[in-house]
Formats: structure tokens, C-alpha cells, sequence
């Protein structure tokens, strides 16, 4: 009996470590990986930005955007980082509240890439008034009132 269990765990740990060969085989058939870094700051002055979305989506060959995606999340420094992403066109988004969204396309082509984002503050936004002159929407002050 109690060599049977012997027997047992032995080709148990035989099944184990075939099934790891097995995935560290089909991890190298994947291709290269590269690990990423992200540092998100405001374009002003520098300073880090904390908790921007950072959206990473795959892009096929025709460079369209492809199914799926990841979010991740900057820390107090700005920072957020992601392991194990396979070489090849890459969207990043970026999304914070109070700033413009930010959108490029990379090449992964490196084992480590560091990316930093400057984000922007939102430009005045500007309507059509009277005969195409532009008024500005984002003054605070309050309308002009018409005399009665």
C-alpha cells in the first residue's frame, strides 16, 4: 500500500513537471514579451498624475484596434507598470478627470520600454454666435442681461 502511494506521488511529480515543460515550451513560442512602464504626469509642470487610466489595446496588422484590452491604474507617483506584453503594435490610452484624453500607437520591439504620457488640460471650447463669430463657453462670468 504504501508503496503504491509512493508509485503514485512519483508519477504525479513526473506529470507535474511535463505539463511545466509544456507551458515555459508554449510561453517561448509566443514570441518575445516586453515589460512596460508608465510614468503620467501634467504637461504644466511635471507632476505626477495619480490614478489615470491607462488602457493598453492590441492593434491588428491593418492597424485596427482589436478585441479586448487592459486598464491599469498609476499610483501616487504617477506610475503603473505591466509585464509580459508580446513585441508588436500597441494603443495606449490615457484617461484622467480635469485633463484631455491621450491616445498614441507604439511598436513594441524591446524587452523593457518606458513610456511617459504629458497630459493637458482641456482647451476653451468655443460655439457659433451671430454670422460665425466664435464666442468663448468657458467664461465664468454671467451673461449679459438686456434691459427690459
Amino acid at each position: 500500500m504504501v508503496l503504491a502511494v509512493i508509485a503514485l506521488l512519483g508519477f504525479g511529480m513526473t506529470m507535474l513537471v511535463l505539463v511545466q515543460q509544456a507551458a515555459a515550451q508554449q510561453d517561448d513560442d509566443e514570441g518575445p514579451m516586453s515589460d512596460l512602464r508608465f510614468l503620467v504626469v501634467k504637461d504644466s509642470n511635471g507632476k505626477p498624475i495619480r490614478n489615470a487610466a491607462v488602457v493598453l489595446h492590441p492593434v491588428t496588422r491593418k492597424g485596427k484596434q482589436a478585441m479586448g484590452g487592459l486598464e491599469l491604474k498609476t499610483d501616487n507617483d504617477g506610475k503603473t507598470n505591466i509585464d509580459g506584453i508580446p513585441y508588436g503594435p500597441l494603443r495606449v490610452q490615457v484617461l484622467a478627470p480635469g485633463f484631455q484624453t491621450y491616445g498614441e500607437d507604439y511598436e513594441i520591439n524591446k524587452p523593457k520600454l518606458e513610456i511617459m504620457v504629458k497630459l493637458k488640460r482641456p482647451k476653451a471650447q468655443y460655439s457659433e454666435g451671430n454670422l460665425g463669430d466664435a464666442k468663448k463657453t468657458d467664461d465664468k462670468s454671467p451673461p449679459e442681461q438686456k434691459p427690459q
